[in-house]
């Protein structure tokens, strides 16, 4: 019996030695030893507007942290645990001897907030989506997925997972916090009903939503953990601009930023507020980097990828835009200093990654002297018009290619428009292209590298990539794994087919009276808020 399972080598250990048993997760519970207060709404600042309200078709905090309190999802991660997993609506599950069949048992009494009850045909139809999406209806995810052959609903209290290989990362996969529970019946009448429309499970029920402005939800009085959620409701104040939030924060506006504040406006909050605010430090599941268009001139020509990678010193970038942005950390495809990252030494002999950055440059000027571009060229580097950190790694990026000659066009666009020109219709010539997700796993933080993902905004294909990324997937021992893991992220270093830029650290400042949330290493998860409460209002 166990109440959390952990990732990766972890998991291999409980594929060998406890499959078939059965696993009794727990929800988890609340943290703080005070006594919790009831009441109160939770206000909240957030740095740009939702593109659309269907997690399942969306990758940005924008969308998530506002409405994940009002779904509900099979399992999800620890709140107080990273990065182990737990049940939500899901109460247990097993996994059969050969690794090929998960089966969960749903939770009874869980009900939607239109009083409908949640079932086995809910989770499974919302997981169709998912990995199987109907004609127009657009699945981030599905690559996460591979190993799924077909979901199933025996009945209405069973899930099963039917696999075509066991997968190292499938139970932390499925524990995803954009994998929320749709009720089948609006899947049934338009699958994308949720692009525009709000109807879950979750701790708190939809109130209202101002397009540019607010987000809210109110308590869900029949909310199926006991005497959750403490607060009356949340609410979520939108502004791109940083110094509007942390002076939300600082005035009392807002008790908390999610995601990030840069350490200036940090330390301002706390010497204003003192002892009033909490600051909690973490790293960060995602990095900042460039997508180059590989399919429109001049990035079709390795010496030109390559000379955009080298003339951009990161090691330099670290320390200079730290203080003001929290992206700091040099490091490939996986996070630094995780058992899927590349050493150091290894990295450096890679485009860009070298330590002298005259000696990068010259290379990059002679690159583009062979590709043709003596005196460099003209492009556009569009961006999402959210300053912090996406404006201000443009802004460092542009001046570190202005010296091997090339210029770039700072173009900021609405986080909508940011997504349409990237991931769908692949408008842009260069752009700002950050990759994260909620946990450090493979099978997400590589996705952007294989064909036909719509994560691949720089539209390049590889065999070679895309078996790598297969085997690994399903390769069950974490050596072998963390081996084909790194070699696939050599072939994408050697072919310059991305601009790999610095990897994030994350400040959360938030009102002392904000009880019981802990900071995970990720803007994705714990945001339900089902536990958190106020000591005052």
């Amino acid at each position: 019996m166990t109440t959390g399972i952990r990732r990766h080598r972890t998991f291999t250990a409980f594929v060998i030695l406890a499959v078939g048993c059965l696993a009794v997760p727990l929800v988890a519970g609340a943290q703080s030893t005070e006594t919790p207060r009831r009441g109160g709404i939770l206000l909240a600042a957030i740095g740009a507007d939702a593109p659309g309200l269907d997690p399942h078709q969306e990758q940005t905090f924008a969308t998530l942290q506002p409405v994940a309190p009002l779904y509900s999802t099979l399992l999800q991660i620890d709140p107080y645990g990273y990065p182990n997993v737990i049940g939500d609506v899901a109460s247990e599950w097993k996994i059969s001897p050969d690794g090929l069949v998960y089966t969960f048992k749903i939770r009874p009494g869980i009900r939607f907030h239109d009083g409908s009850p949640l079932t086995s045909a809910d989770v499974r139809a919302s997981y169709d989506k998912i990995l199987f999406p109907p004609e127009g209806v657009r699945s981030i995810r599905k690559h996460h997925y591979s190993a799924v052959a077909s979901v199933e609903a025996p009945d209405p209290s069973t899930v099963l997972f039917k696999l075509k290989f066991p997968s190292a990362s499938l139970l932390t996969n499925l524990a995803s916090p954009w994998n929320v529970i749709f009720p089948k019946k609006y899947l049934d009448k338009d699958p994308n009903y949720f692009k525009n429309n709000v109807m879950g499970s979750g701790p708190f029920k939809f109130k209202s939503y101002t397009r540019g402005s607010t987000f809210e939800g109110e308590r869900n009085p029949d909310y199926f953990v006991k005497d959750r959620p403490y607060l009356n409701g949340y609410k979520y104040f939108i502004s791109t601009e940083t110094s509007v939030r942390a002076a939300a924060v600082r005035s009392g506006r807002a008790y908390v930023e999610f995601r990030d504040l840069p350490q200036a406006e940090v330390d301002a909050i706390k010497k204003h507020l003192g002892d009033k605010v909490v600051v909690q430090q973490t790293p960060f599941v995602i990095h900042f980097d460039v997508a180059m268009n590989n399919t429109v001139k001049p990035f079709t020509d390795i010496r030109v990828r390559k000379a955009l990678n080298l003339g951009i010193d990161r090691y330099t970038g670290g320390r200079v835009l730290y203080g003001l942005t929290g992206l700091r950390d040099v490091g490939a495809f996986t996070r630094p200093n995780t058992e899927w990252a590349m050493a150091p030494a290894e990295l450096e002999k890679y485009p860009g990654f070298g330590r002298d950055a005259e000696k990068n440059r010259a290379e990059a000027r002679r690159l583009l002297a062979e590709a043709g571009y003596p005196n460099g060229f003209k492009v556009v580097l569009k961006n999402r018009n959210i300053k912090l950190p996406y404006q201000d790694w443009a802004v460092y990026v542009i001046q570190e290619w202005r010296k091997i000659g090339v210029e770039a066009e700072h173009r900021p666009l609405e986080t909508a428009a940011w997504y349409a020109d990237g991931r769908d219709q692949g408008n842009f010539e260069v752009m700002v292209f950050p990759t994260g997700h909620f946990v450090d796993d493979p099978d997400a933080l590589l996705a952007p590298f294989i064909t036909g993902s719509s994560q691949n905004w720089a539209r390049f294909s590889n065999p070679g990539i895309d078996d790598l990324y297969a085997r690994q997937a399903r390769t069950l021992d974490p050596v072998e794994r963390r081996k084909l893991v790194i070699e696939l992220q050599k072939i994408v270093l050697e072919n310059a087919y991305h601009i790999p830029g610095l990897w994030w650290s994350r400040n959360v400042v938030h009102w002392a009276k904000m009880k019981n949330w802990v900071a995970p290493p990720s803007h994705f998860t714990n945001q339900k808020l089902q536990d958190v409460w106020l000591s005052e209002d």
